[in-house]
């Protein structure tokens, strides 16, 4: 015995026109003509464990900039970054008990904006405590 099978046809639906739009060229536009002014800024982030030692150094950074008349952004607390480590307490019989260690890193971010060539010596000749750790870049 032999099964017939009919096919239904299903019916053509009209796809919509897809309008193509013609590429243009892209001109190269300088910063002045975009809008963004000539401000160099001295971004400085800093990072230590202690949280009352990255507020004493912040602080003296601050004051520092202050006394030479620059414009300061901040300081502005970024997220603290918290490393955990988990270790055995014994090694054989008792390999399920475990202590948890963990290091804490609070970081810092404060802007310059327009710093003066005194600003920046006096920044560079500043002696900050051990353990406060400072990334300097030029925007």
């Amino acid at each position: 015995m032999k099964t017939t099978e009919t096919k239904v046809k299903k019916p053509k639906v009209a796809k919509p026109a897809v309008q193509k739009i013609p590429k243009v060229a892209k001109t190269k536009t300088s910063k002045k003509e975009k809008g963004a002014s000539d401000n160099v800024v001295l971004r400085i982030r800093v990072r230590a464990y202690e949280s009352k030692i990255i507020d004493a150094s912040v602080k003296q950074i601050m004051d520092t900039a202050t006394r030479y008349d620059a414009t300061i952004v901040g300081p502005v607390p970024l997220p603290t970054e918290i490393k955990k480590y988990t270790v055995n307490r014994s090694a054989f019989i008792y390999k399920n008990a475990r202590e948890q260690f963990e290091i804490r890193v609070h970081k810092r971010l404060i802007d310059i904006v327009n710093p003066s060539p005194k600003t920046i010596e006096a920044l560079t000749n500043l002696s900050l405590p051990s353990g406060v750790d400072i990334d300097v870049k030029m925007l």
